[in-house]
């Protein structure tokens, strides 16, 4: 249904908390957190990048396009538009964490401030 309210293209594809905590746990993926600067001094993942949604166009070069991308955002929205734009730009593997910052923090996996 999001797709259809914001004329998404082909369903991007979504993983979860547990899938990103084992891809992140073996070094297969990179984490990119699209909040804004604000959300991110709050709490964020270890080891995430941070760019925000508005600056992604212009700052994707930062990312390994040869790498899977895991996108989060506080609940799994924004980074939906994430995935996206990386999918869009030729990245093979761009997924949407489901739930967000919100459902990390409350299955307990760790913050860093």
């Amino acid at each position: 249904m999001l797709n259809s309210l914001f004329n998404r293209g082909p369903q991007v594809p979504e993983t979860t908390v547990s899938e990103t905590v084992a891809a992140r746990d073996a070094g297969t993926i990179q984490i990119l957190d699209v909040r804004e600067p604000e959300e991110w001094a709050d709490g964020h993942i270890p080891g995430a990048v941070h760019i925000p949604l508005g600056s992604l166009p212009a700052r994707i070069n930062e990312l390994d396009q040869n790498q899977p991308v895991v996108v989060v955002c506080r609940s799994g929205v924004r980074s939906l538009t994430g995935a996206e734009i990386l999918l869009k730009a030729g990245f093979g593997d761009a997924k949407s964490m489901a739930g967000g910052m919100i459902d990390w923090a409350a299955v307990g996996q760790p913050v860093e401030r």
